[in-house]
């Protein structure tokens, strides 16, 4: 068991989903822009039973045994992105389950963002799980297995959330081609599609949320789901 990598493993989604591989029994390599975040979130798998092991986008200076590798990188630097993915690969192997999670979520309508401002949010949310994606699905492909999760949202377009609501369509469209290029060999491609605000304790808790990308890691290949909506904690 190679383990998870979890890239925008901030607090929410990022940090249950790593809390949920981790209670698995899989190392978890966490990937964040700042290295505030990465620790904050290795801390709190370290309270769950692993022992976090801070780096930036090298393994040097790996704890012996550790099971989780706190890594530091921009999802817009394709560069450093790369980097901290091969780190954590060099750490645990190369990885059974990616789970991209990153995002810029902000209101707003057309043509208050700026063109670059829709560049950067498009980089962000769905470049950067191109980047990643196509660091890593060769790999599993190759090995014959392999998950590749997006975190998505906006099912709908919203006219108050646009960058958003394209940037989401984009990801629902790169899952679309991810599977075609990929499935094939093995590698199972999904996203999971959040209809509501996260927040713990609420229908849209993010340990609920986390449930599924363990459900879609584990799924028989004859049953493989590519876009499920998380609708509120009842979903199935």
């Amino acid at each position: 068991m190679s383990g998870a990598v979890v890239i925008g493993a901030g607090p929410g989604i990022g940090q249950a989903v790593a809390r949920r591989f981790a209670r698995a029994g899989m190392p978890v390599a966490l990937i964040a822009r700042t290295r505030r975040t990465v620790d904050e979130v290795a801390r709190a798998l370290d309270a769950t039973g692993g022992s976090p092991e801070t780096g930036t986008t090298t393994a040097a200076g790996a704890e012996p045994g550790a099971r989780v590798a706190a890594l530091t990188a921009d999802v817009t630097d394709e560069a450093a992105l790369r980097a901290a993915l091969d780190a954590a690969a060099d750490r645990f192997g190369p990885p059974d389950v990616v789970v991209y999670n990153a995002a810029i979520v902000r209101p707003d309508r057309v043509g208050e963002l700026s063109a670059q401002g829709h560049l950067d949010a498009w980089a962000v949310n769905v470049v950067g799980a191109h980047t990643a994606a196509a660091h890593v699905a060769p790999t599993m492909a190759r090995r014959g297995s392999g998950t590749f999760l997006v975190t998505s949202g906006m099912p709908r377009p919203v006219p108050q959330y646009v960058s958003l609501s394209l940037g989401k369509a984009g990801v629902r469209a790169l899952v679309s081609l991810l599977d075609q290029e990929y499935g094939p060999a093995g590698v199972h491609v999904a996203a999971i599609t959040v209809d509501g605000p996260v927040a713990p304790g609420t229908a849209f808790d993010p340990d609920a949320i986390a449930e599924h990308y363990w459900r879609l890691h584990a799924q028989p290949r004859a049953e493989w789901e590519h876009d499920v909506l998380f609708s509120g904690r009842t979903d199935g």
